[in-house]
């Protein structure tokens, strides 16, 4: 038995993370500088890749990011009510990830896997684990 997989166009793929990335920096309140370090771009790349029609190629570093930070958006979407579900990246925090930085921060700061570790964390909360 085969099985067809249904293939997607790469940049089609890079449209719809950047174009969903880019409300949820607007959502958190990100600089711009914020919002560039956390998908792994430089200032002026961030604010070509966030607009309409932009033509760049994403490493698979940046997708990887892109998707752990959307997946961060819906778990705080889901744990937290808001204000707080918009604020949480942006405010100090002294869980044990954290330090008493904020989260954003730390994710600028560890990259990648900083980034897979909240996600992770935040999918704990949301489990009970």
């Amino acid at each position: 038995m085969h099985i067809a997989l249904e293939q997607h166009d790469p940049t089609d793929i890079a449209t719809v993370a950047l174009k969903a990335y880019a409300r949820i920096t607007d959502a958190w309140g990100l600089t711009l500088r914020e919002a560039a370090g956390l998908a792994d771009m430089s200032d002026s790349t961030w604010k070509r890749a966030k607009k309409p029609g932009y033509s760049g190629d994403l490493t698979k570093d940046q997708l990887l990011r892109l998707s752990a930070l959307i997946g961060i958006y819906k778990a705080l979407d889901l744990y937290f009510s808001a204000p707080l579900a918009s604020d949480w990246m942006t405010r100090a925090n002294t869980g044990p990830l954290f330090g008493g930085a904020r989260p954003v921060d730390t994710a600028i700061d560890g990259g990648l896997p900083q980034i897979l570790t909240i996600r992770t964390y935040l999918d704990a909360l949301r489990g009970g684990a």
